[in-house]
């Protein structure tokens, strides 16, 4: 299969400095994306992960759920295998789920896969498709929106990734989830987590300052960071 999303890919570009240890950030936001999924969605139930790459948002998810999850990289879903024996993995593209029936899943998560897509609008049908009436959707992708896009330019985190090929504003994202059947519930963002944001100041003081209200909204699980205060758009939707 030729694609960028290899062997290599955690390894490289903008996860080359990604910390997978525990209490890293990268740890901190799946334990949130998780608890989101707890607390908005079906307590019981099938949980599908779109791009679930090596698998640590589903191990939060095992204790309560039956977890799915599909990727198109190969090495990564056999990290993910690892790191949740009880999970079930496909090697899928989140534009084509026809392995699964309408309504399987009460959740979907697809945490920063849309912008990776060719297709957006068909994987947001497929998933739409594949949950089932009153199920969750939990989907994160960059946020242009951002007031920082305009302060970082070309080095905005949303433009660093070159695989980031659908890169749309927020009101087009909701616009196709409610085509698509689903009701946006919450709509919020995840703070400015990518400093440096301004010259000369330390970056390590601009990650304390800029980035402690995202910190402590992923420490408590909470959704309350205004869509414009934040380099993540974050959607909570209802299928209808």
């Amino acid at each position: 299969m030729n694609h960028p999303f290899d062997e290599n890919y955690f390894r490289t570009g903008p996860y080359a400095q990604v910390s997978f240890a525990k209490y890293s950030q990268y740890w901190w936001s799946n334990r949130f994306y998780a608890r989101l999924a707890r607390r908005h969605g079906p307590p019981s139930g099938r949980v599908l992960e779109v791009g679930c790459g090596l698998g640590h948002l589903l191990t939060w998810l095992t204790d309560r759920y039956e977890v799915y999850g599909v990727d198109i990289n190969e090495a990564a879903l056999a990290e993910a295998r690892r790191n949740v024996p009880q999970g079930q993995f496909a090697l899928l593209s989140a534009e084509d789920l026809s392995a699964y029936a309408d309504g399987y899943f009460a959740i979907v998560i697809a945490k920063h896969v849309v912008e990776h897509l060719h297709q957006p609008k068909r994987a947001i049908a497929e998933i739409s498709r594949v949950l089932r009436p009153g199920g969750l959707l939990l989907m994160a992708t960059p946020n242009l929106d951002s007031p920082m896009r305009a302060r970082k330019g070309q080095n905005w985190i949303g433009y660093k990734d070159p695989t980031h090929i659908s890169l749309l504003p927020p009101a087009e994202w909701l616009d196709i989830l409610r085509r698509s059947g689903l009701a946006p519930r919450r709509v919020f963002s995840d703070g400015f987590w990518d400093a440096p944001y301004m010259p000369y100041l330390p970056t390590a003081l601009q990650k304390l300052l800029f980035g402690a209200p995202g910190g402590l909204q992923a420490i408590l699980g909470w959704s309350i960071i205004p869509l414009r205060m934040g380099e993540s758009l974050i959607v909570l939707a209802e299928k209808k």
